[in-house]
């Protein structure tokens, strides 16, 4: 019997053994840290020679850099979205340009020399290069005029970026270990870590680690394999001095009044116009017109016009629009040969006839065209900052739809920025409705200076109203402070007092057409001067000088002494 149950026990034993062995290895398959590596050139996503993966705010971005005469070039679109704003491209000219407060530097695409004010200077590099279709920058050029740090690294060829510095996690290595791919002890490896090898903590889970190392690997790591975790300040690069922007702004408030000039003859009327009203210190004539594509220019001038005001105390800032003739705003734009013309006539017309200032009325700018319109402002405050000449622009308020108007710089670059803030409503707008409610006028208001300091910010108001006539179609006249009043009078009605918008209101149908007006009047801008005074503007101004009635200047009068 004995004996019968020897092979049995050995075959149950073997069968045990055998079951062990599976389950062991079983358990070593599942817990066992895995070796194998992960293909780099797959993880940085660089299969061509020359490309450079880049990585920045602690990510490995999609965007690809170059590696080009010992030295990392960046696409022109990255550059001036992460590292400096205020390059510009002229791809029709093939022409970088960077501006500073006083100085516009070029140069060509391929060249290894910049033009500074128009004095060539050698580099001992390239800095720029056109390849596929696509400007790069050298990151030597781009150090010369931006803060920021990058770490080259080869096989993978990698290059980290900081542009901006702070509090970081920063954890030790206790002992050797790996950098995973995923955390889990089967991902696959990156790269080994050494002991006491310093890392950046950039997300901690249950059991594993989010980690940056110094070359550029971002990964896994297991929490028992840190020690040491603690709070680290970054040290920024402070290597370029801040630029100063530095800006002409007026002792008292700005009273700013547009006076409408279309022909020669015009320019004489404004004395006559300014007796009426009160307190004003600045006008703006309509004097400069582009008048081609190739920056020709309509001027109507007058030296007897800017004396008589400079006699009465009154600066003149004379207006540029680009709307009067048939132009293509972006053609002219984009044109850094016909930016140049522009700004060269205006600036020489300044000189010569001792205007004051320049205004800045280019309205319907394209978005393809917002990038050369911040270029022509930039380009332009360069030379008024060099001539004393005081640089103003016109804005709508701020909007989705002017987004690509760039606010923020345009506030950064110019001396004052004037709101027009009127046409909420207009003819072929779909809406009925005031010129400027109040709620309109605050907003415009609040989101400009949330940009752009309260102290270079004019608010213009309306001197009109519109008259809107509703039958099949809406239709609307534009009229003068005076005609909306002979309207009420003409029809005998009694205004009443629209308590949401801040406006006298009148509304009658007439042989089946429906009329309705919200009146500008003293009392409806004396809610736009309060909301004003609220936000310590730098002033008021008006469109347009004549349309107003009389007691409108005793409103703003009370403003500017406030």
């Amino acid at each position: 019997m004995k004996k019968r149950m020897i092979p049995v026990l050995i075959a149950l034993i073997l069968i045990l053994i055998i079951s062990g062995i599976g389950l062991l290895s079983l358990y070593i398959e599942k817990y066992s840290y895995s070796k194998e590596q992960y293909d780099l050139n797959t993880y940085f996503e660089v299969s061509q020679n020359d490309a450079v993966a880049l990585l920045m705010k602690n990510e490995l971005i999609a965007t690809k850099g170059k590696y080009y005469q010992n030295q990392v070039y960046l696409p022109y679109d990255y550059a001036i979205e992460n590292i400096n704003s205020r390059l510009y491209y002229d791809d029709v000219e093939g022409l970088l340009i960077y501006t500073t407060p006083t100085q516009i530097i070029e140069s060509q695409v391929g060249a290894s020399e910049e033009s500074v004010d128009g004095v060539a200077q050698a580099l001992d590099y390239q800095i720029s290069i056109l390849s596929d279709g696509i400007l790069y920058i050298s990151t030597n050029y781009l150090k010369k005029y931006s803060n920021f740090s990058i770490e080259y690294f080869e096989q993978p060829s990698r290059a980290c970026i900081q542009t901006q510095w702070g509090t970081t996690t920063i954890a030790t290595i206790q002992r050797e270990t790996a950098v995973r791919y995923q955390g889990g002890v089967k991902s696959k490896v990156l790269r080994s870590l050494a002991k006491d090898e310093d890392v950046k903590i950039l997300e901690k889970l249950e059991n594993w680690s989010k980690i940056m190392t110094k070359d550029g690997f971002i990964g896994y790591v297991e929490n028992k394999r840190l020690k040491d975790e603690r709070q680290v300040e970054e040290t920024p690069v402070l290597e370029v001095a801040n630029q100063d922007y530095t800006s002409m702004k007026k002792d008292t408030k700005i009273n700013l009044v547009w006076n409408l000039i279309t022909n020669a003859s015009a320019n004489g009327n404004v004395s006559a116009m300014l007796d009426k009203t009160k307190s004003v210190n600045v006008v703006s004539p309509t004097w400069y017109r582009l008048s081609d594509n190739q920056g020709g220019m309509e001027s109507l001038v007058s030296t007897d016009y800017i004396n008589a005001m400079h006699q009465r105390g009154v600066e003149v800032w004379a207006l540029v629009d680009n709307f009067t003739y048939d132009i293509d705003t972006t053609a002219v734009l984009t044109s850094t040969k016909t930016r140049r013309v522009i700004i060269q006539t205006l600036v020489d017309s300044v000189k010569q006839n001792g205007i004051d200032g320049i205004n800045v009325d280019f309205e319907l700018v394209p978005n393809e065209a917002g990038p050369a319109y911040v270029q022509f402002m930039r380009e332009l405050s360069v030379y008024c900052r060099k001539e004393g000449i005081i640089l103003s622009v016109d804005i709508f308020p701020p909007s989705e739809y002017t987004a690509h108007y760039n606010l923020k710089e345009l506030g950064i670059v110019t001396d004052y920025v004037i709101i027009m803030g009127y046409n909420e409503h207009y003819k072929g707008g779909g809406k009925i409705g005031p010129v400027a409610s109040i709620n309109f006028v605050e907003k415009g208001i609040a989101d400009t200076v949330a940009v752009v300091p309260s102290e270079k910010v004019i608010n213009a108001l309306p001197f009109y109203a519109v008259i809107w006539k509703t039958s099949d179609v809406i239709n609307a006249e534009a009229v003068s402070m005076a005609g909306a009043k002979q309207f009420v009078a003409d029809q005998g009605l009694t205004p009443t007092w629209d308590e949401v918008n801040c406006y006298q209101y009148v509304m009658v149908n007439k042989d089946n057409v429906n009329y309705e007006l919200w009146i500008e009047d003293e009392q409806s801008i004396g809610t736009k001067l309060n909301v004003m005074s609220n936000y310590q503007l730098a002033g008021v101004a008006a469109w347009r000088l004549g349309q107003e009635t009389p007691q409108v200047w005793d409103v703003i009068e009370q403003y500017m002494n406030q």
